[in-house]
């Protein structure tokens, strides 16, 4: 007969943000139904623990705006982590002088960090102490991004308050070569599971509970009897129809407990689809997903529905962030057209691809998919070519266009800094900047960072021959180089493409652009004798009405709504190629054209968009 069932805490270390709930957490709390005994699960959202915690020590000057600024700027620069190593080392300040030095050399203030720091360690033993209270068997940290140093300093209490306790990690920081790295530095981590972990952490389970070797539990690492790391074979790709609705109960539950609930917005976590079928064909140079899982794979539509149904009735929210990688593009057939006629009203994030048709955007408005990455990250189709992006340029800006038509926030970066580009790349487009204020802008521009299981980073002969962990993981992690190279996921390298000359005018730019984009519009009528009027209000142009007159003019600005060769046009109406190209030219000149690649594309929306307050 088989004793008590296992017991399992598992924690959301800081800095998972706010307002969103533990994915991983809500997931394997579901799939511990699974197991051949199901355990005890109980949840520690540590993260709202550290906001309540800062808020009520500093008297509430530490809010949970400055929790944000790190847990989301910080995330490049390690600030997070940081402020967790003086609880893990036992040292206050720890590297606080070198830490210092290395946010003034990259220019980024560190906000409120120093300030959290001081109350790192009170918080661990608090936590820890918690935790054990609920006298846990196993307590298991999902780590992900900036969680890996909190979660360290809490293993390590935890360990020595009650070493018969065991101790597990799991997670994104935990991928591939970063897990065993974990194990074998960290000896207070009793085991790590590396890659995808709903069958795992069932086996692993099993394994406590007796019905299985721990040879067996894949993705395993697990300490020998003279103390070495042994790692199991990789967990293979779960079967998306298999993986639970994850269940967040127990953090609705803690959120609406917590001291930090006004300050927040709670969004739902929900994951259609795993990998990338883009990827599978062709990896973008730069994109870091773990080639042991980038195959794709999605739920059943219907399933999806009835996940969603499920946590809208039982959570009553209607802020959904999907975490897959690219959208499905047999969901606008199937998903899309479901959710649109379900009139939920969802705000729906979601990260695509931008080669969608003007008919797929209007859909994804229509099903609620009001908020999208589509990974435009530049505007040079050579510069796209050498991303292995699979679009044109003028692709880009159609969908910037159409989502700005549709009502549809579009979050984008523009990036540069790839092996082979060159000021020309940047510069015809620089250049047309001003003729796209209307539509939205990117978020900034930045110089691409090399990082673990890109393509880059994988095949050095594609431009980036050094690699070295980025700056801050020596100011986080007392380790030799060689075990430090292989826990980090950011690395630094030569810088490659554009100067920093050319990539100061792109910063340039987009500030300009972001500027811009509030006060503008570029706006399409058609007129009843067949012409069409342009009413361009845009920040930096003329403000007037540029009238196309009926017949050629107005038939090739309509023609141009797709991007087009000015050729194929003159041939579709019957026009002299030259005369068309003086046409165009005069257009670009105007700023209603986008020209590039040797195609062009028409920039006026059909409406204004909503922040107009004209819609």
């Amino acid at each position: 007969m088989k004793g008590p069932l296992v017991r399992i805490a598992l924690v959301s270390a800081p800095w998972n943000l706010l307002e969103t709930p533990s994915l991983p957490l809500g997931i394997l709390s579901a799939a511990a139904a699974g197991c051949q005994r199901p355990p005890e699960v109980q949840e520690f959202y540590a993260n709202l623990d550290w906001a309540d915690y800062l808020l009520d020590a500093s008297g509430g000057d530490l809010t949970p705006a400055d929790y944000g600024y790190v847990a989301n700027l910080g995330v490049w620069y390690g600030m997070g982590d940081w402020v967790f190593t003086s609880a893990l080392y036992d040292q206050p300040d720890w590297h606080r002088a070198e830490f210092t030095a290395h946010l003034e050399r990259v220019g980024v203030p560190p906000g409120r960090s120093f300030e959290m720091a001081q109350h790192a360690e009170r918080f661990v033993e608090l936590t820890a102490r918690r935790i054990l209270a609920s006298d846990p068997d196993v307590v298991g940290f999902s780590s992900t991004f900036q969680q890996n140093i909190a979660s360290l300093a809490l293993a390590r209490r935890i360990k020595q308050l009650r070493p018969e306790v065991r101790t597990l990690m799991g997670g994104g920081n935990c991928a591939g070569s970063m897990g065993a790295a974990i194990h074998r530095n960290f000896d207070y981590v009793d085991y790590v599971i590396s890659g995808e972990a709903e069958d795992s952490f069932v086996e692993f389970v099993d394994h406590l509970d007796g019905y299985r070797e721990v040879s067996e539990v894949a993705g395993l690492s697990w300490r020998a009897e003279d103390g070495s790391t042994v790692v199991n074979k990789p967990a293979g790709a779960v079967r998306m129809e298999s993986a639970p609705c994850p269940d967040y109960r127990a953090w609705f539950e803690a959120v609406n407990a917590s001291a930090v609930r006004p300050f927040i917005q709670p969004k739902l976590l929900y994951e259609a689809a795993r990998g990338c079928w883009w990827g599978e064909k062709h990896t973008c140079t730069f994109c870091g997903l773990n080639q042991l899982t980038i195959g794709f794979r999605s739920r059943p539509a219907e399933q999806v529905l009835a996940h969603l149904r499920e946590m809208i009735e039982r959570y009553r929210l209607l802020d959904v962030v999907a975490v897959d990688n690219i959208l499905d593009m047999a969901y606008l057939k199937s998903l899309l057209p479901q959710l649109a006629a379900e009139d939920w009203d969802l705000h729906f994030y979601y990260e695509i691809k931008s080669n969608l048709r003007e008919a797929d955007v209007r859909l994804l408005r229509r099903a609620g998919l009001v908020q999208v990455q589509p990974g435009i990250e530049n505007l040079s189709s050579r510069v796209l070519k050498i991303m292995e992006k699979g679009v044109h340029a003028t692709q880009n800006v159609v969908l910037l266009r159409d989502c700005e038509e549709n009502d549809i926030t579009v979050d984008w970066n523009y990036l540069y800094g790839f092996p082979g580009e060159s000021d020309e790349d940047y510069d015809e487009v620089l250049a047309q900047f001003p003729a796209l204020a209307h539509l939205q802008p990117p978020a900034g521009s930045v110089r691409i960072i090399l990082e673990r299981f890109s393509p880059y980073f994988e095949r050095p002969e594609l431009g980036f021959g050094l690699r070295r962990p980025a700056a801050h993981y020596e100011h986080l992690y007392d380790l030799p180089p060689d075990e430090l190279q292989e826990i980090a996921y950011q690395f630094v390298t030569d810088e490659r493409g554009i100067g920093a000359d050319k990539a100061a005018e792109v910063r340039a730019a987009v500030r300009q652009w972001r500027a811009a984009y509030p006060q503008s519009s570029l706006t399409l009528a058609p007129d009843e004798d067949g012409s069409l009027t342009l009413a361009d209000r845009r920040t930096g142009w003329p403000q007037r009405e540029v009238r196309l007159a009926a017949g050629c003019e107005a038939a090739a600005y309509t023609a141009l709504l797709k991007p087009r060769r000015v050729e194929a046009v003159a041939a579709e109406l019957g026009i002299a190629a030259a005369d068309l190209e003086a046409l165009v030219a005069d257009w670009q000149r105007q700023g209603l054209v986008f020209r590039e690649g040797g195609r062009v594309v028409a920039l006026a929306t059909r409406c204004t968009s909503i922040k107009s307050g004209e819609a």
